[in-house]
């Protein structure tokens, strides 16, 4: 079995055509915005508004990192 067809620890991301990990390799998405889009992808299904408030994070770190010093 390959490891894009194993999840551990839940079923959350099995009911995308697209798994966010795959559709953020292949689009070279970076690590932060990478993050807040599995977040908003998983929320309805594990983590609720925790995961609503994670991607806002992620977010605003980027905001932070990159308009932050202008």
């Amino acid at each position: 079995m390959k490891a894009s067809e194993i999840q551990i620890g839940g079923q959350h991301y099995k009911k995308f055509k697209i798994q966010p990990a795959y559709f953020n390799y292949i689009n070279e998405i970076p690590y932060l915005e990478a993050t807040a889009i599995k977040y908003l992808c998983r929320w309805k299904d594990k983590g609720g508004v925790e995961d609503l408030d994670k991607a806002i994070h992620f977010i605003e770190l980027i905001k932070e990192f990159e308009l932050g010093n202008r």
